[in-house]
């Protein structure tokens, strides 16, 4: 893939619209292009956060752990970012993605992506509004789970 094709899907991607096509090529260049097959972890819950994914295609779900096993509270499309609350409260992975679909993404480190906040604070708000909307998601799963657990007893 060219690095002009690695900048036109980085314009699809929402976090990045308003980011200019030079610091878009500079994020491309200094980035990795990384492909995983179906069925493969990108990340485990508990693993130290060195890098966020930005799905250029494919899907992939978004598992927590419980005492029961795995639970799926969420799924990552095309044109979405994920790792990066990690990257952001420098702690550690707080789930495991694994790929549903073959995928491939951009994989951004840690620093790389503290610059491009720094750079450009807009994508700050972007992430706040993702962030807040997958709290939203994850309490309201949580809560979906603690109802069928309080049904078995």
């Amino acid at each position: 893939m060219s690095l002009k094709d690695e900048v036109e899907l980085l314009k699809q991607v929402p976090l990045f619209s308003d980011v200019s096509p030079a610091k878009l090529k500079l994020l491309a260049f200094t980035s990795e292009i990384v492909n995983f097959p179906a069925s493969r972890v990108l990340f485990h819950q508990g693993d130290p956060g060195d890098a966020a994914y930005v799905l250029l295609s494919g899907q992939a779900e978004i598992l927590i752990e419980s005492p029961s096993g795995q639970i799926k509270i969420g799924t990552i499309e095309e044109n979405q970012i994920v790792g990066e609350i990690a990257i952001l409260c420098d702690v550690v992975r707080t789930a495991t993605i694994r790929t549903t679909r073959p995928v491939k993404a951009l994989r951004i480190t840690k620093e790389q992506f503290i610059r491009l906040l720094a750079e450009f604070p807009e994508m700050s708000l972007q992430i706040m509004r993702m962030l807040a909307l997958r709290l939203n998601t994850t309490t309201a799963a949580l809560s979906e789970v603690r109802s069928e657990l309080n049904k078995l007893r």
